[in-house]
């Protein structure tokens, strides 16, 4: 299965993906992050969102201290096979590390970005400190 997964798909210089993740009911786009082979391939296998960081340089799979875990429904691959779209099912209903629904949470509005989604639950109550 792995070599047949990376069949196609284009990881850039640094060997990453741009990887989306859309809840599978609403269709919200919920985040972008980046994964490498291990993290698509992890994903595959396990059913659930496996990601690369690129500021801590290391794997790590959605939820993995939060709790708030993503099930997916769906792997797509665009045409140009330089982005992966994931429907997901969001645990706990937090997908950003602000405690938001969505890490795209601020709209353009009045020349200005603001705030339109409340904090569902305080990054400090999730992860016992503040995330950078």
């Amino acid at each position: 299965m792995s070599q047949a997964l990376l069949e196609g798909v284009k990881f850039d210089e640094k060997g990453l993906v741009c990887a989306i993740a859309q809840d599978a009911k609403t269709l919200r786009v919920l985040m972008v992050a980046w994964m490498n082979a291990e993290a698509l391939r992890k994903t595959a296998e396990t059913g659930f969102a496996h990601y690369y960081s690129r500021s801590r340089q290391k794997q790590w799979m959605k939820g993995e201290e939060s709790g708030h875990t993503q099930k997916v429904h769906e792997l797509r691959l665009d045409c140009d096979g330089d982005a992966v779209v994931m429907l997901i099912e969001q645990a706990g209903g937090i997908a950003c590390h602000t405690g938001r629904e969505s890490c795209f949470y601020r709209v353009w509005r009045e020349g200005a970005w603001q705030v339109v989604d409340a904090v569902l639950k305080d990054e400090t109550a999730i992860y016992g400190k503040t995330q950078a």
